[in-house]
């Protein structure tokens, strides 16, 4: 009789829900299917909407992202991916050179363990640009006060003394190629 009620008390144990009520033993829980998407990539479904900057540029944007914006920047961003675009003022357009004695300096001293990876000239449907990819830490969460690794793709686009840069980062290792190719070329002057 001892044992059969320690096997009772064991069965009712394992059927107890964190509310604390009983389920029957056909009701266990199933296992919850993983995602489709690691963290940090932009699905391949997903719908893009045109943003109209009111400082004379337009650029698709994942739809139902948050977005702030600030005087001449406006950043949109979903966990931990992120797009930042900003408006600036320029004599001439950028080279790789300039932007290795310039930009790059800058940039590696108010990120966080930046580690440039490749910078080059590149054609964007908005006009030549030079690209940098890089690599750096995200802001500490405050949650968790952790930090993770992300991949920037950073573009610089020049027309008429001014410059839109654009950049685009997400957790190291997500595939997003297509979806930043899809950002970069959307990238317009009005």
């Amino acid at each position: 009789m001892i044992v059969l009620c320690r096997i009772v008390t064991a069965l009712a144990v394992l059927l107890i829900v964190p509310s604390g009520a009983l389920l029957p033993a056909s009701a266990q829980e199933r296992l919850v299917a993983p995602e489709k998407n690691p963290p940090g990539d932009i699905p391949d479904n997903q719908v893009f909407v045109t943003y109209n900057a009111p400082d004379g540029f337009s650029l698709k944007v994942p739809e139902g992202w948050s977005r702030t914006a600030s005087d001449h920047s406006v950043r949109f961003s979903d966990k931990y991916d992120e797009i930042d675009a900003s408006l600036g003022a320029a004599t001439a357009a950028p080279t790789v050179a300039s932007v290795r004695t310039g930009e790059i300096p800058d940039l590696e001293k108010a990120g966080h363990a930046v580690k440039v990876t490749a910078v080059k000239g590149v054609k964007l449907t908005a006009g030549l640009a030079v690209r940098i990819s890089y690599l750096s830490n995200s802001a500490t969460n405050p949650v968790t006060n952790k930090q993770i690794r992300l991949e920037h793709e950073r573009f610089i686009v020049f027309r008429d003394g001014k410059t839109v840069t654009l950049d685009l980062a997400a957790p190291a290792g997500a595939d997003n190629v297509d979806q930043w190719q899809l950002i970069s070329n959307s990238l317009r002057w009005k």
